[in-house]
């Protein structure tokens, strides 16, 4: 070996000791990381390497990233999906009266008996469009709150309406005490700075003193310079998130926010990152003490991108959900590490596969209502929604899919694998999940609809007990009690495709309508449908199948009830009972008359499944050449029942029907 080749080899040993060594004795410990100055904010923006030893690798290793490019890529792609914010009653211990488990937390008339928002984990309160304290109903109209005085039945009326006139759109509602929360979009925003007037949908928080329902009194306001994405009220404290992209104003990125009408900076200290995350994307926490509402608000930001999130009493769960592309090998960060002094030769590759990587970030919910970073870890795979999710006794309980099929995995408090169950469904798409006591139930489907039951009492090795095959597919199940499950989704027709000597080529599917199930899985290695209703045709949609909120269920009552869109000549209603009510038959035999949307009325029960007793509507029809039409969209959000009335609630209406009869009590016209 000549002399300049000693050199350069020596020279080449040296740099990867000094690599190996940096990587080795750093604070490899220290996962969660503050920023330290708006330089290295803006380093993030620009898209550049954040930490110091991230700049140290790239200059160091820099020999090496001809090798590494030239034989190995790695990309991953970031998929932003959207918060189908379905909700599910908590799984801790039995299921205590179903239509309990979806009642939130708030006070009001105690005396009275009335439904409340449809919500995933008991004592975890959610926003929704519409909201009642049994008293009063607070909804959205266009761009104003209104708060109808239903004490009366027979005389509801107007108590106040909270007009939001510069240019906010309302999302959401949270009631807590007398307290009303109003949660909007700024997407128009009049102010001159870049960084709001150049990026819409800011989250704008207002909190409502309601103690006189005739003059709500705003006490507590702010603005959160992202997108609203979900938002959770525990106890006495309210968690709003947002999240989007970060934002530069004169070179310098936005840590603002404004409280009061007053802007304040995030602290630095309280805008956090992850060592190996690269994002420009933050997500921002805000804290609110309701019983201190007019007091501060706190505000953090993690540099984190999220696509899914759960939460419960005690924590919450932020998913990222990433599709990787060709992943062959790891960046060079990985390659040199604790993993392996090579660490390709020991790299686990299965997380880092082509395909989904879901990302989960654990935030403790402290006594005082702080929110905390705990832990993360990864997984192959992806969600469909926060149902997905599920904490039992402190564990993490997830389902996810990918391209070799549906499975559960479970983590313990530390947000370590403990145990997952084998895959189901070979490439078919997980439609649903629902975690109840021990079980989980999912709904994959690709021509036909399994329901696979799995076994979780033992978290180390979750067991699929049995599974049931029927045609169509469910996007919501919802307990019935203990030993039921009603599923929503679409009904469908499988389609064979032969060639002229018969063979069959290919099957494949359409969908033929909407469709309630009811199943007993009481035997659950033999799962089984012991009821269902078809409504409508494949035109036929509804808010529940990607919003559980949408839902009015009580088993003590025998009740169920949807809204549902669609045509009436198209709601043709197949029921396990032939009896409907004159309403029904009315309400279909207009001939081709357009209906925007109807809430459908059921009764349910065991033995005789589903039976529908009737369709409100907040529409009025008008005739034209002997033929029904209906020219005005009612936008019909939600239905709530108090003590022995039906109301359904419209941007333009409220109605108050007799829950047993159907008959119309009284109509309040809101526009």
């Amino acid at each position: 070996m000549n002399k300049k080749l000693k050199i350069f080899v020596s020279i080449i040993v040296i740099i990867l000791l000094c690599v190996m060594s940096f990587l080795l004795f750093s604070n490899n410990d220290e996962e969660i990381k503050t920023i330290k100055s708006d330089k290295q904010l803006s380093k993030i923006y620009n898209g550049y390497t954040i930490t110091e030893k991230d700049t140290f690798i790239n200059i160091i290793t820099m020999p090496f990233s001809f090798f590494t490019n030239n034989f190995f890529r790695y990309k991953v792609i970031t998929e932003n999906t959207s918060d189908i914010i379905g909700e599910l009653p908590t799984n801790n211990g039995l299921i205590s009266s179903i239509e309990n488990a979806t009642s939130s937390s708030n006070e009001s008339s105690i005396s009275k008996d009335y439904s409340t928002t449809n919500i995933q984990v008991e004592n975890v309160d959610e926003a929704d469009i519409t909201k009642t304290d049994g008293d009063y109903i607070y909804s959205i109209s266009d761009s104003n709150v209104i708060i109808t005085d239903v004490m009366n039945p027979q005389e509801i009326k107007i108590a106040s309406t909270i007009k939001l006139s510069d240019g906010t759109i309302p999302e959401d509602l949270i009631l807590y005490k007398n307290e009303l929360v109003v949660i909007s979009a700024n997407s128009n925003s009049t102010s001159n700075s870049y960084y709001r007037y150049n990026y819409k949908n800011n989250t704008i928080v207002r909190i409502y003193d309601i103690t006189t329902k005739t003059n709500p009194i705003l006490i507590k306001s702010y603005e959160l310079y992202e997108p609203y994405y979900t938002s959770r009220c525990i106890n006495n404290v309210l968690y709003v998130i947002s999240s989007g992209n970060l934002r530069e104003e004169d070179d310098i990125v936005i840590r603002k926010y404004k409280e009061d009408n007053s802007e304040k900076q995030i602290a630095l200290e309280d805008i956090k990152y992850l060592k190996d995350i690269r994002t420009t994307k933050q997500t921002l926490i805000s804290v609110v003490d309701l019983d201190n509402a007019r007091g501060d608000i706190s505000v953090s930001s993690y540099i984190i991108d999220i696509s899914n999130a759960y939460v419960s009493e005690n924590n919450i769960y932020l998913l990222n959900q990433k599709y990787n592309y060709n992943t062959d090998t790891p960046p060079i960060s990985e390659l040199f590490g604790l993993k392996g002094v090579i660490g390709a030769f020991t790299y686990n590759n299965d997380d880092n596969s082509s395909g989904y990587n879901t990302e989960i970030y654990k935030f403790n919910i402290t006594k005082e209502g702080k929110v905390i970073y705990d832990k993360r870890n990864k997984i192959k795979g992806k969600t469909i929604n926060q149902y997905s999710l599920d904490e039992n006794n402190g564990h993490l309980r997830i389902a996810l899919y990918d391209n070799d099929g549906a499975r559960v995995a479970i983590f313990d408090e530390n947000l370590n694998q403990i145990g997952i169950s084998e895959y189901v469904a070979k490439g078919e798409t997980m439609y649903s999940s629902r975690f109840i006591n021990d079980k989980v139930y999912l709904v994959t489907y690709k021509t036909m609809d399994p329901l696979f039951v799995i076994d979780l009492s033992n978290e180390t090795s979750p067991k699929v007990l049995g599974e049931l095959h029927i045609p169509g597919y469910s996007t919501y199940l919802h307990p019935y009690d203990e030993n039921h499950l009603i599923g929503i989704g679409m009904q469908t027709e499988e389609i064979v495709n032969r060639n002229s000597s018969g063979k069959v080529m290919s099957t494949t599917s359409k969908i033929v309508g909407m469709k309630m199930a009811l199943f007993d899985v009481t035997d659950v290695s033999n799962p089984i449908q012991i009821s269902e209703t078809i409504i409508g045709d494949r035109r036929t949609t509804s808010a529940i199948l990607t919003n559980p909120k949408a839902l009015l269920f009580s088993k003590e009552k025998q009740l169920i009830a949807i809204p549902v869109n669609n045509y009436s000549e198209d709601f043709v209603i197949a029921s396990s009972s032939n009896s409907y009510s004159s309403t029904v038959n009315s309400y279909i035999n207009y001939n081709k008359s357009y209906i925007a949307e109807g809430y459908f009325v059921y009764n349910i029960n065991i033995v005789n499944g589903f039976n529908l007793k009737g369709v409100i509507t907040h529409q009025t029809p008008t005739k034209s050449n002997s033929v029904y039409r209906y020219y005005n969209n009612s936008k019909l959000l939600r239905g709530l029942y108090i003590d022995e009335n039906l109301y359904t609630v419209s941007e333009t209406a409220v109605k108050v029907n007799n829950l047993n009869t159907l008959e119309l009590v009284s109509e309040l016209k809101i526009k």
